[in-house]
């Protein structure tokens, strides 16, 4: 004689769910990697005229960081925007001057590796720790708005030239920090509504900032940005207080 067992449909089908989210959990691990990127950043680095013979004296420092159209060329080729032009025909500043060469003709700046840089100049050289500036453009002007979200306590002062902003970031800025914005309103690469909107939302939180907006220029704002005298007198008078 057979005897049949009849299973309630219901305990099947809770067998059957437990079942698959045993095995659902079996194809999941927690893991951990340490992981290392390396970066080549050559550079320039310039010394105020009077630095070898003040040896006692520490200095300010400005890092520059330049726009795609120099990204992945020669280094000798970045030197043709400002202030590495600047300096080329021989003007003088009250600072060092870092400017890196971004080797990614297609990358954004890795600016962990600019920061390393940073460091290792800081710590080799008479730098004020507290007079450390901030300044680019184009792709480098986004790298600039990005670095003063993520270090927010490094940086003096900043200036930016036609950069995307991230604005729902925008207060994640030190708000001690003087903030100086360029772009030209006929910008077709990075539209100036990127830095109108990001002007607008720090001056609504009462930051210290001012807006240069240039009528009939396109993107190549840096070409009167970085010829504005008054900009380096600005950066000059700007020290953080820790």
């Amino acid at each position: 004689m057979r005897l049949f067992l009849r299973v309630p449909h219901t305990l099947l089908l809770g067998t059957f769910l437990l079942f698959q989210a045993c095995a659902a959990q079996s194809n999941l691990i927690e893991g951990e990697q340490v992981t290392v990127t390396k970066e080549t950043l050559q550079y320039y680095l310039y010394y105020p005229e009077d630095y070898l013979s003040n040896p006692s004296q520490t200095y300010g420092l400005l890092l520059f960081l330049h726009g795609g159209g120099e990204s992945g060329e020669s280094q000798e080729e970045f030197k043709m925007n400002e202030p590495p032009k600047l300096l080329k025909e021989g003007k003088q500043f009250p600072f060092l001057i870092l400017a890196p060469h971004n080797p990614h003709e297609r990358k954004w700046w890795n600016t962990e590796a600019v920061m390393q840089l940073l460091d290792s100049i800081v710590a080799e050289n008479r730098v004020d720790i507290n007079r450390i500036y901030l300044t680019g453009i184009s792709r480098g002007g986004n790298a600039v708005w990005e670095l003063a979200t993520q270090y927010p306590d490094r940086f003096a002062a900043m200036a930016v030239v036609c950069g995307m902003a991230p604005l729902p970031y925008a207060h994640w800025i030190d708000r001690e920090m003087p903030i100086w914005v360029f772009h030209g309103e006929l910008d077709e690469t990075i539209p100036v509504e990127e830095s109108d909107a990001m002007v607008e939302k720090l001056k609504s939180m009462n930051y210290n900032i001012q807006y240069t907006r240039y009528k009939g220029v396109g993107h190549n704002a840096w070409d009167r940005a970085y010829t504005t005298d008054s900009l380096y007198t600005w950066f000059a008078k700007q020290k953080r207080i820790n």
